[in-house]
This record gives C-alpha cells, structure tokens and sequence, in this order.
C-alpha cells in the first residue's frame, strides 16, 4: 500500500466516506415518499457526503503519492458518468452537487 493510503486519518475519512454513501444509496430512491424529518437528515448526510469528498480530493491533489495521484486520476474520468465533459474541473462538479443539495432543501422547506 502506499503511505497515502496507510494513514490512519485518509483510511478513517475513507470508511466514513463508503458508509455515508451506502446509507444514502439505502434511501435515495424512497426519497419522495419519506417523511420530512428523514428527509431532512438524508440532506445533511448529502452534505456531509459533498464535505467529506471536497476534503478527501484536496488531500489526493496536495499528495505526491503515486497511488494517491492515480486514485485522483480515476476520479476525474468519473465525471463522465455523472453527465459532465470529460476533463471537467472536480470543483465545477462539487458546485453542481452542492445546488442540487440546496435545490432539494428548498423543496422540503417548502
């Protein structure tokens, strides 16, 4: 393993990232048909989410490890799948998901 990925905090960050997602995944397609208040926490789990990904690819960007660049790499050529040119700025993609978020706030406020 790399010493990127041998960090105690960068594996932490990692297991809070997948069980953030696997929980969000859980609920997302009932998401119309939940209650308020669950939909509420779902919103702030996906903004915990956005936080917790923001920081974990400005820790790939500022690393030198191979390993860390390559797993940077990978998740630039994602974007492709979420509708985005290829070779879209990461941040342009975080700004997006964080309207989305905002967008689905203001209709459950609503």
């Amino acid at each position: 393993m790399s010493k990127f990925f041998d960090s105690e905090i960068v594996r932490e960050e990692l297991d809070e990232i997948n069980d953030l997602q696997q929980d969000i995944y859980k609920c997302a397609f009932e998401f119309p048909s939940l209650s308020r208040q669950d939909k509420v926490e779902h919103i702030e789990k996906l903004m915990e989410l956005l936080e917790k990904q923001k920081i974990m690819y400005t820790r790939l960007s500022l690393s030198e490890d191979s390993q860390a660049q390559e797993f940077k790499k990978q998740l630039e050529k994602s974007v492709v799948t979420l509708g985005f040119p290829s070779g879209t700025d990461m941040n342009v993609l975080f700004d997006a998901m964080k309207t989305t978020i905002d967008k689905m706030k203001d209709f459950v406020d609503k």
